[in-house]
């Protein structure tokens, strides 16, 4: 299992970090420019070039299933969804089968609403409560998975 963080802009690094040293897992941070990340065995950094979805592309051809993806970005949930990975923003919100059709329409319609020139909100500024809910998610995420793998042992 391990973490793969959509690290451009993720606010929750630190979080992360500290969990995973927790847990003894293992954190992909992936982006296009370069950032400062820890230097330990268990934290690696892979700096993608600027395309697009160069971060996204990376993260969906290397994670597993059971491996968790940090990310605010939707499709890219639902891509690392697909590969039986687990998905949560950084707000907290865990993707899952269930949610992930819902979230992809929503965002689809705002994007439709935006080109059509309708001014739709931003995303609301993040804030502690955001940080207490991720860890929350987080930790059930990992215990999620810890329990799945048990029952196939």
């Amino acid at each position: 299992m391990r973490i793969f963080i959509d690290a451009d802009g993720c606010p929750v690094k630190q979080e992360v970090y500290r969990v995973a040293q927790r847990y003894k897992l293992n954190v992909v941070l992936v982006a296009n420019t370069w950032m400062k990340t820890p230097q330990t065995t268990w934290a690696e950094f892979v700096m993608v070039n600027d395309d697009l979805d160069a971060a996204d592309d990376w993260i969906v051809d290397n994670v597993a299933e059971n491996d968790i993806v940090v990310t605010a970005d939707i499709p890219l949930a639902s891509r690392s969804l697909d590969k039986g990975a687990y998905a949560l923003s950084h707000r907290g919100r865990i993707f899952d089968d269930d949610n992930i059709k819902d979230a992809v329409a929503t965002r689809d319609l705002q994007a439709q609403l935006r080109e059509a020139g309708m001014m739709t909100r931003g995303p609301a500024p993040f804030q502690k409560k955001d940080r207490s809910r991720f860890l929350q998610s987080l930790d059930l995420v990992i215990q999620k998975i810890y329990k799945k793998m048990k029952r196939n042992k």
